[in-house]
């Protein structure tokens, strides 16, 4: 069975329980990156998708450029094949090409994000 943990940080990400079980996908939803992380210790996930927030203030200290960074790279260290897939609001499209630099990311879907879209990321490559 497939896994995901998705990263919640704000009331626009979407609920795609349903097609999640749908495509037979057990999904996990995480309001703290803390816990997430735990949890990606223990139980390393297929898939991750998170909200891109670009860092516009000093809380970053230059060192990373979105609230995503700290995430990715944990994902690299505990689940290396994870694919990751960001949603962004279509005012953080400018930014987004800095984490695209930084990491492999599996697909971006920018606000609203449709069933079909999200359904078309899930999609084993071929």
């Amino acid at each position: 069975m497939t896994a995901l943990y998705s990263l919640i940080e704000s009331p626009f990400h979407p609920d795609f329980g349903a097609l999640y079980a749908r495509l037979d996908i057990t999904a996990e939803r995480f309001t703290s990156a803390r816990n997430l992380h735990r949890a990606l210790q223990k139980q390393p996930p297929d898939f991750f998708v998170g909200e891109f927030v670009y860092g516009w203030g000093n809380n970053y200290a230059g060192a990373n450029v979105s609230n995503l960074d700290v995430t990715i790279r944990t994902l690299q260290r505990f689940a290396p094949q994870a694919k990751v897939i960001v949603f962004m609001h279509p005012r953080e499209e400018d930014h987004i090409g800095k984490l695209l630099e930084l990491f492999p990311i599996h697909a971006v879907l920018a606000y609203p994000v449709s069933e079909q879209a999200m359904q078309a990321a899930l999609q084993p490559a071929t």
